[in-house]
């Protein structure tokens, strides 16, 4: 290893996204960086650099007197983009510590906290539009002095009723012709004209629809409301745990008044872009602070927009999913992590990141609360709380007049099936629907079965790029694979034997609609999947005819299962649900029990009762019976013994190499390679398990293996995953395949 090079001279370290190299690259400054003598001036700071064949946008992570490389071989800096650093000091805090922690390439880490068009080298930029707002002058003139000139009274009025400026879109909605009058008030020196910055996610708030925040609390949500703003201005953990129903979210909304009134800014993360317009549309209900959102299905420039705006202080409240953690504000005061056991906070492909685990990291760097709210709280938060990490907060009652929902099961052992339903669930049903209710019935897959059998010599239709099955859609007579996206028509005839006896086996979303629609023909029915949703805004729109009592039953997936309010749904059924009590995946039994409560929830959240009805060939499963006889928190406990006894997570910590190719051997063969390698580093208190193939071997074309590497210890773990992570870099065998690193993996397949 070549002595550094140290003299007074500075380099500037920048983060390039070159996967797979991993470490940051030195540059010597330009004439244009050198006048900067303040080193955190540029931290934080694009700059274009030379690098390879090409320029290319990078991020300065430091300032150093120091480099490994010759000082000839480095190249200039070609340009400074950001007069002041554009990602601030406490994100790229959080930066470096999840590049480290994660073992990911650095310059991917902080490519991805910028929107597209800001890594890309774009410079900063935001729409603004023409608002207007009344003068001091304006705010003294009474009603009768207009009364010969109502439509200026109108205008006036509707002013004064914003303490922002008013945007031409609501002027338009409520006012027809409304220019001239404006130009009017204006040339009276009663309105003044002015330029606001706009973003297209801006919810945007008609304070006279809006409800007061003054809702009443009972005595557990005002206890929450209360332990949180103690610790307004210190790093402290809350979890959150209210059953369904019992108003965890008015919980939040006190609290981000109460954090926005002083002055501070608040982002809720919620696991699913799904749950979102419904999160804002609650807030754009309750109060009238400036919200944005932030999700995946924004365009490139709406996402830039709410994102500067955000960093500008112009936003008091950012709703987002998890690529949101990363989202700059200059006074953070709150960060709320609604359902935080869910899977969708854990990036599964490229950056393998944890928002959940991010937001704790970045309020202990903000020294500021953390609430992370849940009815079935993840079994990590659940040991952070006995281990006196995390303060415990309850909601155990149901909020105002709603009760708990009762909980059956159905045998289904020799009983008679209707495509996947029992007669026992349908009668009750019909009861149900005869008092004007609605009703819920759950299915964990959508299409209409998992696949297609020939009868004759037992062909089944499978995926050609994964060890899968097709699932097949009636409605388009297509077969598609749920996992790598290959789709194609239907067989009309066995391939095999060219038999024309193909049965679909088992059921989906599709096959229960169309088996309702026979049962009950006079009922309308909703079916909310990924394929009747795919469409901008359909969701929404059939959310909304549920609401409206457009539907009588609905049919979904877990888009249905957390976070929606059905106030007349007062029955849950829920189908299919054994496949979550057998699995090789240790996850599965906790997923499993979360799925089971969070869909329960949905029956009885008003003051009609409510009634859930579970089908099952395995009844007497000890999880069943835990989970309803005793409810999650004993299940959960129990659970946690388990896990304790065989040092499993969260009493053990582990990581995941993962590794895929088109050739079967070469995953294999490079992970004994790493397990050689990691063997020979001799790292006290760590185990290596495997490697082995995936649980599913081989996806979209490619062959997958894995090795397990565990420790009762974390800092063992890292001990061992940091050279580690450098050796495998050389290897030959590595640039043969797809390799990754999985911190904290939520998913073995």
């Amino acid at each position: 290893m070549p002595d550094p090079t140290k003299d007074s001279f500075l380099y500037i370290k920048v983060a390039i996204p070159s996967s797979p190299l991993r470490s940051s690259f030195d540059y010597l400054p330009s004439s244009s960086v050198k006048s900067l003598k303040v080193d955190n001036l540029l931290s934080g700071s694009r700059v274009l650099v030379p690098f390879r064949r090409q320029s290319v946008c990078g991020i300065v992570v430091g300032v150093s007197d120091t480099t490994m490389v010759p000082k000839k071989k480095l190249r200039s800096i070609q340009q400074l983009l950001d007069e002041k650093p554009i990602i601030p000091d406490d994100v790229q805090r959080l930066l470096l510590w999840a590049a480290n922690y994660y073992h990911h390439a650095i310059g991917e880490v902080f490519a991805m906290a910028l929107p597209t068009a800001l890594r890309q080298g774009q410079l900063e930029s935001t729409k603004e539009s023409t608002a207007w707002q009344v003068t001091d002058l304006g705010r003294q003139i009474k009603a009768d002095e207009l009364k010969r000139s109502p439509k200026q009274m109108e205008i006036l009025a509707c002013l004064n009723q914003h303490q922002t400026p008013v945007l031409a879109s609501i002027l338009n909605e409520k006012f027809s012709n409304w220019r001239d009058p404006m130009r009017r008030l204006m040339d009276k020196g009663w309105v003044e004209q002015t330029e606001i910055v706009v973003s297209d996610t801006t919810i945007e708030i008609e304070p006279e629809n809006n409800e007061t925040v003054d809702f009443q609390l009972n005595a557990e949500q005002q206890l929450a409301v209360d332990s949180v703003l103690k610790s307004q201005q210190e790093f402290q953990p809350f979890l959150l745990e209210g059953v369904t129903g019992s108003g965890k979210t008015e919980v939040y909304l006190k609290l981000i008044d109460q954090i926005v009134s002083h002055g501070r800014q608040v982002l809720v993360l919620v696991p699913e872009i799904s749950l979102t317009p419904q999160m804002t549309r609650r807030f754009q209900s309750m109060f009238s602070h400036t919200t944005e959102v932030l999700h995946s299905a924004l365009t490139d420039k709406q996402r830039m927009e709410a994102w500067l705006r955000a960093k500008d202080g112009k936003v008091n409240v950012v709703i987002g999913t998890r690529s949101a953690i990363t989202t700059p504000f200059p006074e953070l005061g709150l960060i709320i992590i609604d359902e935080e056991h869910d899977g969708s906070f854990k990036q599964q492909e490229g950056f393998r990141y944890s928002a959940r685990d991010m937001a704790v990291m970045r309020s202990q760097i903000l020294k500021i609360p953390i609430v992370l709210g849940s009815a079935t709280p993840s079994f990590e938060s659940l040991h952070n709380v006995n281990q006196g990490r995390y303060q415990d907060i309850k909601l155990e009652q149901r909020y105002g007049k709603a009760k708990q929902p009762s909980v059956n099961l159905i045998d289904l052992r020799s009983q008679p099936l209707h495509d996947g339903l029992s007669l026992e669930l349908l009668e009750t049903m019909k009861q149900h629907l005869a008092k004007g209710n609605q009703v819920l019935l759950f299915i964990n897959r959508r299409g209409f079965a998992p696949t297609l059998l020939c009868h004759d010599c037992g062909w089944i239709a499978r995926c050609q790029r994964c060890d899968s099955h097709m699932t097949y859609h009636h409605g388009k007579q297509k077969l598609r694979c749920h996992h790598c996206g290959a789709e194609r028509r239907a067989e009309q005839s066995c391939p095999d034997c060219s038999g024309s006896t193909l049965i679909p086996v088992g059921e989906g979303t599709e096959r229960v609609e169309q088996a309702l629609n026979k049962q009950l023909p006079d009922v309308d029915v909703i079916r909310i999947d990924r394929d009747t949703t795919r469409r901008k805004g359909s969701l929404e729109g059939l959310l909304q005819e549920v609401h409206q009592g457009g539907a009588k039953i609905l049919i979904g997936t877990q888009m249905l299962a957390k976070g929606h309010h059905f106030p007349d749904v007062t029955l849950v059924g829920i189908l299919n649900i054994d496949q979550g009590l057998f699995s090789v995946d240790f996850r599965a039994l906790e997923k499993t029990a979360q799925l089971i409560v969070q869909v329960s929830g949905r029956a009885g959240r008003e003051e009609k009762p409510g009634e859930v009805m579970l089908q099952t060939h395995y009844p007497d499963h000890p999880l069943l019976q835990i989970l309803l006889q005793s409810g999650y928190a004993e299940f959960a406990k129990q659970a946690l013994k388990e896990r304790e006894q065989t040092y499993l997570p969260p009493y053990s910590y582990m990581a995941l190499l993962r590794a895929e190719a088109v050739d079967v051997a070469q995953p294999l063969d490079f992970l004994r390679e790493a397990k050689t390698i990691a063997q020979e580093l001799a790292v006290q208190d760590v185990e290596l398990l495997g490697p082995m193939p995936s649980p599913m071997e081989k996806r979209a074309g490619r062959f997958r293996a894995q090795l397990f590497v565990q420790s009762t210890h974390r800092s063992s773990l890292h001990k061992l995953l940091k050279p580690w992570v450098l050796e495998l870099e050389k290897s030959k065998l590595g640039r043969k395949v797809r390799w990754s690193i999985d911190v904290d993996p939520v998913d073995v397949y």
